[in-house]
C-alpha cells in the first residue's frame, strides 16, 4: 500500500493565478499554464496543485477535469495567508538583459516588495520587456514558495525618480567612494536608519558626477559602502538585499 502524502503535498506543481482564490473555487486554466501541467507535469485526474494569487494567500486545489488545452481545477482550502513582508524597494539601472531578470528573480526570492528599473546617464542601452520580466519574477516566486509578488513599476529617469521621492523612505545606495574614507558602514546605517526602505543600484560603471550629487542632496539618502571590492551590479544588487535583510527585515 503506498504511503499517505503529507499534506499539503510538497512535490505538487505551484502556480500564480491572476484571480482571488477562495474555498470551493472552480478555476479554468489554459495557454502556459494548462500546457506546463499537461505536457511537463503530466498531471492526472485528482492529483494535487498549489495556487496562491497575491491577495488572499496560498490555496490546494486537485485536478477536476482534464480537457486537451485546459484544466478545470477545484480549491479544496486554504494552506497559508499571505505573507507579510518588510518593506524594501529594489531601484536598478538596467543592465544586460539576462543579468537583469537574474536580479529580479532573485530580488524576489530574498523578498522584496517592488522593483523599479531606473535610467541613468550610463545606463546601456538595454530594452526592458515588462511582460518577461515580471514571468521572471512570478517563477520566482512559485519555485520559492512566496505568497506575495512584489510590484514591477515601469523605467524611469534617476532624476524624475528622485523629485518626487516619498518623505518617509530611506534610500541607501552604494558608494565606492565612502569606503576609501573608512566611511558607510552598511550595519551602521541600518541601525540609525529605521523604517520603509530603498536600496537603489547604478549602472556599470556607477554613476555620473552629477547623479552622485543629486542622490547625496537628498534628504532621506543613505550612502553605504558594500566593502574592499568592486562588485558587478547584479552581485551588488543581492548583496545589498541580503544585509539589509539580515539587518532590518524578516532575517533578523
Amino acid at each position: 500500500m503506498p504511503a499517505t502524502p503529507a499534506y499539503p503535498p510538497h512535490s505538487a506543481p505551484r502556480l500564480y493565478v491572476d484571480v482571488e482564490l477562495s474555498e470551493g473555487a472552480e478555476i479554468r486554466l489554459d495557454g502556459s499554464h494548462a500546457h506546463y501541467l499537461l505536457n511537463v507535469m503530466r498531471i492526472k485526474q485528482g492529483q494535487p496543485v498549489k495556487l496562491f494569487d497575491d491577495r488572499t494567500g496560498e490555496y490546494l486545489a486537485h485536478v477536476a477535469m482534464l480537457g486537451k488545452r485546459d484544466i478545470i481545477l477545484l480549491v479544496d482550502g486554504k494552506t497559508r495567508e499571505r505573507e507579510n513582508v518588510p518593506d524594501l524597494w529594489l531601484l536598478a539601472a538596467p543592465i544586460k538583459k539576462d543579468r537583469f531578470n537574474w536580479i529580479a528573480e532573485k530580488a524576489t526570492e530574498l523578498g522584496i516588495t517592488k522593483m523599479v528599473p531606473v535610467q541613468t546617464q550610463r545606463t546601456q542601452n538595454v530594452a526592458i520587456k515588462p511582460d518577461k520580466l515580471r514571468a521572471h519574477m512570478i517563477e520566482a516566486a512559485e519555485q520559492c514558495e512566496r505568497t506575495a509578488l512584489p510590484e514591477l513599476e515601469p523605467l524611469i529617469k534617476l532624476e524624475a525618480l528622485l523629485n518626487k521621492w516619498p518623505s518617509d523612505r530611506h534610500l541607501f545606495f552604494a558608494d565606492e567612494r565612502i569606503h576609501e574614507r573608512g566611511e558607510g558602514s552598511f550595519r551602521s546605517a541600518l541601525v540609525a536608519n529605521d523604517g520603509p526602505a530603498a536600496i537603489l543600484i547604478g549602472p556599470e560603471g556607477g554613476f555620473a558626477d552629477n547623479e552622485n550629487e543629486m542622490i547625496h542632496a537628498l534628504p532621506r539618502s543613505v550612502p553605504v559602502s558594500l566593502g574592499p571590492r568592486i562588485l558587478r551590479a547584479d552581485t551588488a544588487a543581492v548583496a545589498a538585499i541580503s544585509l539589509w535583510m539580515a539587518g532590518r527585515g524578516d532575517w533578523s
